[in-house]
């Protein structure tokens, strides 16, 4: 059930804390999330929300015994991977990254 998956609490000031529970092979969409979270209440701006973001650049010249190669294959499909705000269905706009190198 669609709106099973979804469980929020109200933090000081205007924030949220949501929690939406996917499968394995299920697309999780955001836009479905605040839908849900408007259905119980919650005053939703979407044009006013910011979604904040983890990226992580991977560096293959770390001290983890692993073949140099593996370290190269694994880095160039960390970096090809699909984004985040295309796998959540955020837009884009609305969007703060905060980055971090990872030596491996």
């Amino acid at each position: 059930p669609r709106a099973e998956r979804v469980t929020s609490e109200t933090l000081a000031e205007g924030f949220y804390r949501v929690h939406a529970r996917y499968g394995f092979m299920e697309k999780p969409d955001v836009q479905d999330i605040i839908a849900i979270c408007r259905e119980r209440g919650m005053k939703l701006d979407v044009d006013d929300t910011t979604y904040y973001l983890g990226r992580t650049e991977l560096l293959p010249t770390g001290p983890v015994p692993m073949m140099r190669w593996r370290k190269r294959l694994f880095a160039f499909m960390a970096r090809n991977a699909s984004s985040t705000t295309d796998f959540f269905n955020i837009p884009p706009n609305r969007v703060v990254e905060l980055g971090a190198r990872l030596e491996f």
